[in-house]
């Protein structure tokens, strides 16, 4: 084992990232994620090391702190589109608001049960959009967008910035005329949806 890892003690600080040994040793629990054999944590806390059975955990510094587990529903915002993939900012995870965020993949296989081309006509940066959370394989929250009640809930024209408005299955810019698609969830430009 790597002897800067045999100097952590638990109750130690940690962050997201920082190795806590390998699973040779631990069986990850609470708080870890597996990478390549070796055992990291997945948020900011206090490590607890348990050497009677096994097991290495990472526990929140603050009580209540939320984190994204499977099957939250989250919202957040698009920062990044990419042919295949969309990076969502997440800053509400059910109905709490987180006091930080998590950035999360969307991959294009999560999108719908047919066959989407291109992510640039599912979301685009800026846009806020309601998602469900699949995997956290990796240390890296996947997310879908699925179900009726998932997808864009506001989306921003590509061209002046003004928010589109839903006219049958496409988005319409009140401002420019520009008219764009997305993958909207069924409650789009509702009140109190974000």
């Amino acid at each position: 084992m790597n002897s800067k890892l045999s100097e952590k003690k638990s109750g130690q600080f940690v962050l997201p990232g920082e190795q806590l040994g390998v699973i040779e040793e631990f069986i990850p629990d609470v708080g870890t994620y597996v990478k390549e054999g070796a055992i990291y944590s997945k948020i900011v806390g206090r490590s607890l090391l348990d050497f009677l059975n096994k097991r290495v955990s990472v526990y929140p510094l603050v009580r209540g702190v939320k984190v994204p587990e499977i099957d939250s529903i989250v919202l957040g915002q698009v920062t990044r589109v990419q042919r295949q993939n969309a990076f969502v900012r997440i800053y509400r995870i059910d109905k709490n608001q987180l006091g930080g965020f998590f950035t999360c993949l969307l991959h294009i296989s999560d999108v719908r049960s047919t066959y989407v081309d291109s992510m640039f006509n599912v979301c685009k940066p800026v846009d806020i959009i309601r998602a469900k959370v699949v995997s956290g394989r990796n240390g890296i929250y996947h997310l879908a967008i699925k179900d009726k009640e998932l997808g864009v809930v506001f989306a921003f024209c590509s061209q002046c910035g003004h928010m589109l408005e839903r006219r049958q299955y496409k988005l319409h810019c009140p401002r420019c005329g520009k008219i764009e698609r997305r993958k909207t969830a069924l409650d789009y430009g509702k009140e109190g949806v974000a």
